[in-house]
């Protein structure tokens, strides 16, 4: 079965635990993957606004992964889902942080995709 691992802002901003990153930095070693950066830019998305908080503007991954993607708000871009429709994937597996944000945020994105 072919497979795909989107890692979801495993990044600085949010202080994810060690064991997070280890564990997904293994499994996107085994598969073609995918990471995503959520970055702050107030014009695009009021995160300071909001919530009186912003990830870093300068943020990368935590996890090195084949494809990294920086997004600004929640849900996977355009670029992302294009990149996983591309890889032709049977199933894609989702790691990351915040998962009542944009992991389910991904999982949405990926079921209107077909998978």
């Amino acid at each position: 079965m072919k497979q795909v691992v989107l890692v979801v802002d495993v990044q600085a901003s949010f202080s994810p635990p060690v064991w997070l990153v280890d564990r997904a930095q293994k499994i996107a070693n085994l598969l073609p993957s995918i990471a995503t950066v959520e970055r702050h830019n107030e014009r695009r998305v009021p995160f300071k606004a909001q919530l009186n908080w912003a990830p870093d503007s300068s943020d990368v991954s935590l996890v090195k992964a084949d494809h990294e993607f920086v997004k600004y708000g929640y849900a996977p871009t355009p670029q992302i889902s294009d990149t996983i429709v591309e890889i032709a994937p049977e199933r894609v597996l989702v790691c990351g942080f915040q998962a009542a944000t944009c992991v389910l945020a991904a999982g949405f994105a990926l079921f209107d995709l077909g998978l």
